[in-house]
C-alpha cells in the first residue's frame, strides 16, 4: 500500500489536496481505511478524469439529427414480421448452442434501488407476485428452463453460466443472497459474480467530492463499465476455459427477459454477427427510450433527447415509425467481439455525463445531503460499442412479451412495482388462454381474456406460472387443454403435475 506522503503527492498533482482536509480528525482505523480507499485510485489519471467531467458537464448537449439512419432491414429480424420458419430456424439454431455449452448469460447488476425506494440490490426485490418470487429467483429458474429444453431437444447435459457484474454496493449483498437460497437450484460453480469499477463523483468546478470525512463519494462507472470489469476479473479466460463463444447481456430491472433467449441467440449466430440489440417498437414518437439506428452508417444508440421531433415522428408507408426501434438493454456478443474491444477500443470509449444529488461534507464537516443537483457522474453505457462492430444486427421483440423494467417506486406512474408484476401475470394469463383453459374467478365465473387487458391496468386474474414449468408458454397445452382454472393460481412443478395427472 502506498505511504500516505505518496497518496499525499499524487493528490496534489491532481489538483484535489482538499480530499485529506479532514486527516486530522480521524482516528488510527479510520486513517488506515481511507488509506486504503485512496489507494485505490487512480491518482495519475485523477486530473484528468476531473477535468473532463467538469468540461462534459459544461458543454452544451448533443444536438441534431446526425445523419441518422434505420437499421437495413436485412440487418433486422422481427418476432412480429418474420417468417415462422425463420423463426423455428433461429431457435432450433440457439437451443443447438445451448446444448454444447456455447452459450453464457451476463446481468448487469451494478446499480443501487434508490429510485425504487430500496437499500438493497434490485435482484432481490419481491414484486408482490403470489408466489413471492424475487427477480433473481425468476431469472435463475429460467436458466434451469432453457437449460432443460436444450437438453430434451439435444440429448444433453448442458451448463448456461451465469456472469453477475456487481459494485461496491450490490457484491457483498447479492453473495450472501445467493448463498441464502442455495443459489435457486443452480450449480455455484456456474453463478459468477465480478465487480466493475468505481470513480469519483466530482462537482462542477471539477473537484473531487468527499461523502464523508474520511470517505470519497464514489459511483459505479456505468454499465459500460462491463468492458473493463471483463479484463480485472478475468472473465474472459472464464468463458474461454468454458467454451463459452456467445453472450446474452442483459439488465437486472426487466421482468420479462428471457435468459439465453435461443431465438435471438440462432439469429445472431446464423446472421453471423459479432454485436446484436434486442429491440421494441417505440410505444410514441417522443417516447424517452434510445433508438438503435445507424449514423453516417455506423451502428450506434442515438438518445431520444438528440432526435428531432419532426424526425422521430417520420413514418413508413405501412404506418410503423422509422426511427422506432427502442433500445431495451438486451444484447447478444461473441466472446471474440469482447476480447477484440477490452484489447483495442475500450480506451476509447467515451464516458457520458450524470448530474446528480451527492451527499457530502461541507467545509467545516458537516454531512449534507443536498435539494438540488450539486455533482457529476461519469458514465459508460454498454451500446458504446456498437460502432466497433463489424456485423451489426437487430432483433425486434413484442413489449407484452419481453420488456417491462422495474426503475420506480409506485409512488411514478410507470416502470414501477405493479406495473411490472401486472405485465407478467398478463403474460401468464395470455399462455393460460392459448393453451385452451378457462380462468375462472374465486367464485367459479370466467374472467375476461387476458387479450382485452393493458398491462398498466389491473390483470384478468391472478394466474402466475413458475419459469421452471414454461420459459416462454411452450408445453401447456398437455396439462391445461380444456380446464377449468381458479384463481388465484400458482402453476408450480407440483400443481402442473396434479393437472397433467388429471
Amino acid at each position: 500500500m502506498s505511504s500516505l506522503e505518496a497518496v499525499t503527492r499524487g493528490l496534489e498533482l491532481a489538483g484535489q489536496r482538499h480530499v485529506l482536509q479532514f486527516w486530522p480528525e480521524l482516528d488510527e482505523e479510520e486513517r488506515a481505511r481511507f488509506l486504503q480507499d485512496l489507494d485505490l485510485l487512480d491518482l495519475d489519471g485523477l486530473r484528468a478524469h476531473c477535468e473532463r467531467a467538469a468540461a462534459a458537464a459544461a458543454a452544451p448537449p448533443a444536438g441534431g439529427d446526425r445523419s441518422i439512419e434505420p437499421v437495413p432491414p436485412e440487418l433486422i429480424g422481427s418476432v412480429r414480421t418474420s417468417d415462422p420458419e425463420s423463426l423455428s430456424a433461429w431457435r432450433e439454431e440457439g437451443l443447438m448452442q445451448i446444448s454444447q455449452n456455447r452459450v453464457g448469460v451476463l446481468l448487469l447488476a451494478g446499480g443501487q434501488g434508490t429510485r425504487l425506494g430500496v437499500q438493497y440490490p434490485k435482484g432481490m426485490y419481491n414484486v408482490g407476485l403470489p408466489s413471492n418470487k424475487t427477480l433473481y429467483q425468476i431469472q435463475a429458474e429460467r436458466i434451469h428452463k432453457i437449460q432443460e429444453l436444450a437438453d430434451v431437444k439435444h440429448g444433453s447435459r448442458c451448463s448456461v453460466p451465469w456472469y453477475i457484474m456487481t459494485s461496491e454496493f450490490t457484491l457483498a449483498p447479492t453473495q450472501k443472497f445467493f448463498e441464502e437460497n442455495s443459489y435457486f437450484g443452480l450449480e455455484p460453480s456456474n453463478v459468477i459474480l465480478f465487480e466493475q469499477r468505481m470513480i469519483p463523483a466530482v462537482t462542477f468546478d471539477g473537484k473531487v467530492i468527499l461523502q464523508g470525512k474520511g470517505k470519497i463519494a464514489m459511483a459505479p462507472d456505468g454499465n459500460g463499465g462491463l468492458y473493463q470489469a471483463l479484463v480485472d476479473n478475468k472473465v474472459l479466460e472464464d468463458m474461454r476455459r468454458r467454451g463459452v463463444e456467445y453472450l446474452h447481456v442483459y439488465c437486472v430491472d426487466n421482468i420479462l427477459v428471457k435468459m439465453a433467449d435461443p431465438v435471438f441467440i440462432g439469429f445472431c449466430v446464423s446472421k453471423g454477427a459479432d454485436c446484436g440489440a434486442k429491440v421494441v417498437e417505440k410505444a410514441f414518437p417522443t417516447e424517452p427510450v434510445g433508438v438503435v439506428c445507424r449514423v453516417q452508417g455506423v451502428s450506434q444508440v442515438v438518445e431520444y433527447s438528440e432526435i428531432h421531433p419532426d424526425t422521430a415522428g417520420l413514418r413508413g408507408p405501412g404506418g410503423d415509425l422509422v426511427h422506432g426501434a427502442g433500445n431495451i438493454c438486451i444484447h447478444f456478443f461473441t466472446r471474440a467481439f469482447l476480447q477484440e474491444v477490452a484489447e483495442k477500443f475500450e480506451s476509447q470509449l467515451k464516458p457520458h455525463v450524470a448530474i446528480k444529488k451527492v451527499p457530502f461534507v461541507d467545509s467545516e464537516g458537516n454531512q449534507v445531503k443536498p435539494t438540488k443537483p450539486n455533482g457529476i457522474k461519469m458514465e459508460k453505457f454498454v451500446f458504446d460499442v456498437f460502432p466497433f462492430s463489424r456485423n451489426f444486427v437487430a432483433f425486434e421483440v413484442l413489449r407484452e412479451e419481453e420488456f417491462s423494467p422495474l426503475k420506480n417506486a409506485d409512488s411514478a406512474a410507470t416502470d414501477n412495482p405493479t406495473t411490472a408484476r401486472n405485465s407478467l401475470l398478463t403474460q401468464h394469463c395470455r399462455w393460460a388462454a392459448a393453451a385452451g383453459a378457462t380462468l375462472l374467478d374465486q367464485h367459479g365465473k370466467p374472467l375476461p381474456p387476458a387479450a382485452s387487458v393493458s398491462p398498466a391496468d389491473a390483470p384478468p386474474a391472478q394466474c402466475e406460472i413458475s419459469p421452471l414449468v414454461s420459459y416462454f408458454g411452450e408445453g401447456l397445452d398437455l396439462m391445461l387443454k380444456g380446464k377449468n382454472l381458479r384463481t388465484p393460481l400458482i402453476l408450480d412443478l407440483i400443481k402442473a403435475q396434479d393437472l397433467q395427472a388429471q
